[in-house]
C-alpha cells in the first residue's frame, strides 16, 4: 500500500500537469485570436488632423449667382421728360428701393466641391450648380476663379466642373476610391463649406449602405453620421487612404441641421457618371425597354418563385432591346450581366451603368423554369415611351357575361374600345362593374380594367377567366395572379381567393 501511493500521487501530478498545458495552450489561441481580431479592426485614429492637412487643398467652397424676375416688380419709376425738377427726386428715390431695375434681383447660393485632376476639373452637386448665371470656385489658401459647366446629371445629382483660368500654383487634387470596399461602421471624413463658413470637417463612421431615399432612379446611398449641413452639399466623403468614397449630397433633418442622418452618392456610381460627363458633356445610359415592379410574396406565389427576388417584367417596349432578346410579360429578371437583381431597383442601375451596343447575359425565370437571354443595350430614349401598333383587330367577339372574384366581366368589341378610350389592338377581357367590398376592389381594380393575363396565361373571354382561376383553385393555390391593362398601363395584381369568399 505504501509503495503505490506514491505512484498514485504522482499520477495525479502529471494528470494536473497536462491540464494546465492544455488550459494555458487554449488562453494562447484565445488571446491570439482576440488579438488577431484587434488587429483586423480598424481602431478610431489619435487624430484626424494629418489627413485633414492634407486633403483640405483640395476641396473647393462654390459661391453661384443667378438672376431671377420678380413676378411683380412693384412700382416703377415714371417717364418724365429730360431735365424735369422731378428727375433728380425719382431717381434717388428708386435708387434707395434697390435700383432702377426692381423687376430683377440676383439669388446667391453656396455649396461644396472637390478638385479631381491637375487640369482643374471639379465635382459637385448638380442642385448646387443649377441655373447658375456664374459659378465662382473659391480654394483654402484664399484663391478664386471662374469656373463653366462641363455637364449634369439630375438624376444621381451630380455635375462636373472645369476651371477657367487655373490659379498659378499647382492645383491639389483627390482621388476616387472603391466604395464597394467601405463596410458599415468604417471611419469616414467630410470636408466642406457648412452654412458659408469655410472649410469645415467632421468625422463619422459609415452607418448604412445602399440607402433608397426615393430622390431618383438610382438611389444607391451611402449613409453617415459624419456632420453635414447646408452647404456641404457636392462635398467629399474621404476614407482614411484619403480616397473619396462618397459625394455628400442630401440630408435628413427636421431642424436644418445635421443629426447625424447624411447621405453621398458612392464613389462607383460617381466615377461612372463623371467619365461620362467629362467624355461626353451628358449622361448615356444603357437602356432596354421593359417597365418592372417588385416581386411580392403574394406576387411570387402566383410566378412559381421560392422567394421575392428579381424584378417582374410588367410591360416590354415593342421593337425594343428586350423584346429582341425575346423578354416577355411576367418573366422576372434575376441576374443581369452577372449581376444579382436581389430587389427591383438593382436593375435599372445594372443597366445604366452597361455601355450602349454591349451584348450581356440575362436570367430570367419564366413559368417557374429559368432560362438565360442574351440581350444587346441600347442608349436610354429620353421620352422613355414604348410604340404600339394601331391596327385594327380582325375580328371582334360575341359579348359574354361573367361574375367572379367581385368582378362583372365581358368580352371586347369595338363599342367598348370606344367608350373606355381602349387602344383598337387592346386584348383581354373588360371589367364591368367591381363590388366595392370585394378583393378586386381593394386591390385598386375598377371598372374599365381589362384583364389581360390569368396565372400567366392570355384570356379573351370571361369563361376562360373562370376556367384558369378554378384550376388554380384546384391546384391549392391561395391566391391568382393577373395581368391587368388601365388605358395601355399594365400591371400585376395577386388575388387571394379567401379574401374573395371573405367578401
Amino acid at each position: 500500500m505504501n509503495q503505490r501511493k506514491p505512484v498514485a500521487i504522482a499520477a495525479r501530478k502529471t494528470a494536473a500537469l497536462t491540464t494546465m498545458k492544455v488550459a494555458l495552450a487554449s488562453l494562447i489561441l484565445l488571446f491570439g485570436a482576440i488579438f488577431a481580431h484587434m488587429a483586423d479592426a480598424r481602431p478610431a485614429p489619435v487624430s484626424f488632423a494629418d489627413l485633414a492637412e492634407k486633403l483640405s487643398p483640395a476641396v473647393v467652397n462654390i459661391s453661384t449667382s443667378q438672376t431671377v424676375k420678380r413676378p411683380n416688380a412693384g412700382p416703377q419709376m415714371p417717364e418724365l421728360p429730360q431735365g424735369s425738377p422731378f428727375e433728380e427726386f425719382f431717381k434717388d428715390f428708386f435708387d434707395k428701393r434697390g435700383g432702377q431695375s426692381p423687376s430683377d434681383r440676383k439669388v446667391q447660393s453656396l455649396g461644396s466641391g472637390f478638385v479631381i485632376d491637375a487640369k482643374g476639373f471639379i465635382v459637385t452637386n448638380n442642385h448646387v450648380i443649377e441655373n447658375a448665371d456664374e459659378i465662382v470656385v473659391n480654394f483654402a489658401n484664399g484663391d478664386s476663379a471662374d469656373a463653366e459647366l462641363v455637364g449634369t446629371d439630375p438624376k444621381t445629382d451630380l455635375a462636373l466642373l472645369k476651371l477657367i483660368d487655373k490659379p498659378e500654383e499647382p492645383l491639389s487634387f483627390v482621388s476616387f476610391g472603391d466604395s464597394e470596399a467601405a463596410r458599415v461602421g468604417d471611419w469616414v471624413l467630410a470636408i466642406g463649406n457648412p452654412f458659408g463658413l469655410g472649410g469645415s470637417v467632421s468625422a463619422g463612421i459609415i452607418s448604412a449602405r445602399n440607402r433608397n431615399i426615393n430622390s431618383g432612379p438610382y438611389d444607391d446611398f451611402l449613409q453617415t453620421d459624419a456632420a453635414i449641413n447646408r452647404g456641404n452639399s457636392g462635398g467629399p466623403l474621404f476614407n482614411m487612404a484619403g480616397d473619396v468614397i462618397g459625394v455628400n449630397t442630401a440630408i435628413y433633418s427636421p431642424t436644418g441641421g445635421s443629426v447625424g442622418v447624411g447621405f453621398s452618392v458612392p464613389s462607383n456610381i460617381a466615377m461612372n457618371v463623371i467619365d461620362q460627363l467629362r467624355e461626353f458633356g451628358e449622361i448615356r445610359r444603357g437602356w432596354i425597354g421593359v417597365r418592372i415592379r417588385e416581386v411580392s410574396e403574394e406576387l411570387a406565389e402566383g410566378l412559381e418563385l421560392e422567394d421575392t427576388k428579381g424584378a417582374l417584367v410588367e410591360d416590354v417596349t415593342k421593337d425594343g432591346p428586350a423584346a429582341e432578346a425575346g423578354v416577355e410579360i411576367g418573366d422576372v429578371i434575376l441576374s443581369f450581366d452577372g449581376k444579382d437583381v436581389e430587389e427591383m431597383r438593382d436593375l435599372p442601375r445594372a443597366v445604366a451603368e452597361t455601355p450602349a451596343g454591349d451584348t450581356v447575359r440575362m436570367v430570367v425565370s419564366r413559368k417557374g423554369k429559368t432560362q438565360t437571354l442574351k440581350v444587346t443595350v441600347g442608349l436610354l430614349d429620353a421620352e422613355g415611351n414604348a410604340v404600339s401598333g394601331d391596327e385594327e383587330p380582325k375580328s371582334e367577339e360575341v359579348a359574354e357575361t361573367e361574375e367572379i372574384l367581385g368582378m362583372t366581366l365581358t368580352t371586347l368589341d369595338r363599342k367598348q374600345r370606344e367608350e373606355f378610350s381602349l387602344k383598337p389592338d387592346q386584348e383581354g377581357v373588360l371589367v364591368t362593374e367591381v363590388a366595392s367590398t370585394s378583393a378586386a376592389a381593394k386591390k385598386g381594380l375598377r371598372k374599365g380594367d381589362v384583364i389581360v393575363e390569368v396565372a400567366q396565361d392570355a384570356v379573351s373571354t370571361p369563361e376562360e377567366v373562370m376556367e384558369k382561376v378554378k384550376a388554380q383553385k384546384a391546384d391549392g393555390k391561395s391566391s391568382v395572379l393577373l395581368l391587368v391593362s388601365r388605358r395601355g398601363d399594365v400591371r400585376f395584381v395577386a388575388l387571394r381567393f379567401e379574401d374573395a369568399e371573405a367578401d
